[in-house]
């Protein structure tokens, strides 16, 4: 029975099926937090250390289950403290609902304590974002919410100020009738219109040279996606949102795409006179065909994202899976198999590429390698989370994804720190998986006090810190993109086996490459959580699988103006360069 205003809100997202909160206590949630304590048995409040960090597991748990993930935080600094992870559900269009504290609402704008107008300060990263009037407001509110979340995926923000979180249930307006509002939401689940499946299947038709570009949207449709590839001839390009959309050893698949992809990816782009877009609004324009070069059909849920990174033809707005089996009895077989099979020739050579990378013996240990011995011990269920820098090339492509395993990132945001937080979301969502953050030294330091919450739910998470002692990625755009010498990027080290010790977990430090595979398999076997510090070489650079005559100038001329680790890093691109063409 629903006794205060708190009670009616979690009783309320209970209904949506909400069963875990990622929070903070805090005095401006106070009655929430008693209304929890009442709640135990049926939701579950995992509390963080930081605050961004719930928003960052929130953002995960609707990643990797397709549930409302939901986020706890106090009055003032603690909402504040959600924004950067709740940008990160709006910018990869996640359903997230974040509720926040006030203080007395009849102070609120008096300059008191802690007076931080969070419903104003969240206007911009929430799709539904309002005040909590009274507790016969919360229902109304609450459902609204849950519901604006999922059909919009997107943030939707309730903040309530702390004394009508402990009001009593009972009068409310003669217009707000009982029981007029509910838990239902409609799936978006429309079809295109035939006339418009005909002509993108036209088009298609038409093609000599298709290429299937695929993201987060499309991994619903592994099976749609490789009947289209096969009818067509198409070789399958994957935003790295979508490195699970269809798994690497599928004949029809080129990998990642842009300054992460793969050389045969770039190759049919760059030659494909058609363009079919699944589920992907793939942000790297200058990675796509150049307008005019090719035609293009593009599937999506959203209207609003059709042409937006391309010229489109054709767009059908509905579900990738539906959409594309509709599209699929519409289709010809394309007889002319060359620009498939020349695409699969690309990527024998380049697996064979990527196999060298990962298992050289160089000391200091070459980041690769890491990745390709962690890929190849993942479960065939195993939950992958990477975090942001040079971490996520090696990710990208030397962690090849199978059928069933998932895989995710800070997509759109491109957020260090995210790793970590998602590997303990995912291990809270799926108890009997194996997950794994992989994870850079930079990210994870910003955001590791999380792993004693692993710790303290005895959550078996394990982490693959790649540490190079730098901020990697902004020293390489630093060099390659405007041709300066780095600047204050290098880190201080952290003992990260250490650390993990000092938490209550196991730790294991990783220095030798003959060792990398050994002592990852006694990790991943170590039952609990578990850090793993692999030691690798600094001078590596994640350089795009072609590299531009501009971004060529750019390196030499931030090594001429005086970059300090010169004749490091210039021996090391030379010798992984003659090693390509040896």
């Amino acid at each position: 029975m629903a006794n205060t205003a708190a009670d009616i809100l979690l009783d309320t997202i209970s209904d949506w099926g909400v069963e875990v909160i990622f929070g903070l206590p805090g005095d401006g949630i106070n009655g929430i937090m008693e209304s929890l304590r009442q709640r135990q048995e049926k939701m579950r409040f995992i509390q963080v250390r930081h605050e961004e960090s719930a928003a960052f597991m929130a953002c995960a748990y609707a990643k990797y289950t397709g549930k409302l993930g939901v986020c706890l935080a106090t009055s003032g600094p603690g909402g504040i403290h959600l924004l950067n992870g709740l940008y990160d559900a709006k910018l990869d269009r996640q359903p997230v609902l974040a509720i926040t504290g006030h203080h007395f609402h009849d102070l609120i704008d008096t300059h008191a304590q802690q007076d931080v107008s969070l419903d104003r300060l969240f206007m911009d990263v929430a799709v539904y974002n309002t005040r909590i009037m009274g507790a016969a407001h919360v229902e109304n509110v609450a459902d609204l919410a849950c519901r604006t979340a999922f059909g919009y995926r997107g943030v939707a923000h309730i903040n309530f100020p702390v004394d009508l979180q402990e009001q009593k249930a009972g009068e409310r307006s003669k217009r707000n009738v009982p029981g007029h509002t509910s838990d239902h939401w409609a799936r978006v689940g429309q079809l295109p219109a035939g006339e418009d499946l005909e002509r993108a299947a036209a088009i298609l038709n038409g093609s000599k040279k298709t290429a299937i570009l695929c993201g987060r949207g499309a991994l619903g449709a592994t099976d749609e996606l490789e009947q289209v590839a096969e009818t067509l001839a198409a070789p399958i390009i994957k935003a790295l949102l979508g490195k699970a959309a269809v798994p690497d050893d599928s004949p029809y698949t080129t990998g990642g795409i842009g300054l992460l992809g793969t050389q045969p990816s770039q190759q049919a782009i760059e030659n494909c006179d058609t363009l079919l877009m699944v589920g992907t609004s793939f942000p790297y324009i200058e990675f796509l065909p150049k307008p005019g070069q090719a035609r293009a059909v593009q599937i999506d849920l959203d209207p609003a994202r059709m042409g937006l990174r391309y010229p489109v033809e054709v767009g059908l707005v509905g579900d990738s899976r539906c959409t594309l089996s509709a599209l699929l009895p519409r289709l010809q077989r394309q007889e002319d198999r060359s620009f498939l099979e020349q695409a699969r020739a690309g990527m024998e050579q380049w697996w064979k590429l990527m196999a060298e990378r990962g298992s050289r013996d160089d000391r200091p240990m070459k980041p690769q390698v890491v990745a390709w011995e962690l890929g190849k011990r993942l479960a065939d269920d195993a939950i992958v989370s990477c975090d942001s820098g040079t971490v996520a090339t090696w990710f990208a492509r030397q962690i090849r994804a199978r059928r069933g395993q998932m895989f995710s990132l800070s997509g759109n945001l491109a957020s260090m720190a995210n790793g970590l937080p998602y590997a303990i979301a995912a291990q809270v969502a799926y108890p009997q998986r194996q997950c794994v953050a992989f994870v850079g030294d930079g990210g994870f330091s910003m955001l590791m006090a999380e792993f004693v919450t692993a710790v303290k739910y005895q959550l078996p998470i394990k982490v693959v810190v790649v540490k190079n002692n730098t901020l990697g990625m902004i020293k390489w755009e630093q060099m390659v993109f405007l041709g300066n010498p780095e600047y204050g990027c290098e880190l201080a080290p952290i003992d990260f086996a250490g650390f993990a010790r000092a938490c209550g977990a196991k730790g294991f430090t990783i220095e030798d490459p003959a060792q990398c595979g050994a002592v990852l398999d006694q990790a991943l076997e170590t039952p609990g959580p578990v850090v793993v510090e692999a030691v690798v070489d600094p001078f590596t650079p994640p350089l795009p699988a072609k590299i531009t005559l501009e971004q060529s100038a750019h390196f030499a001329e931030a090594l001429a103006r005086g970059e300090p680790n010169r004749s490091k890093i210039a021996w090391t691109v030379l010798a992984d360069r003659v090693r390509q063409l040896v």
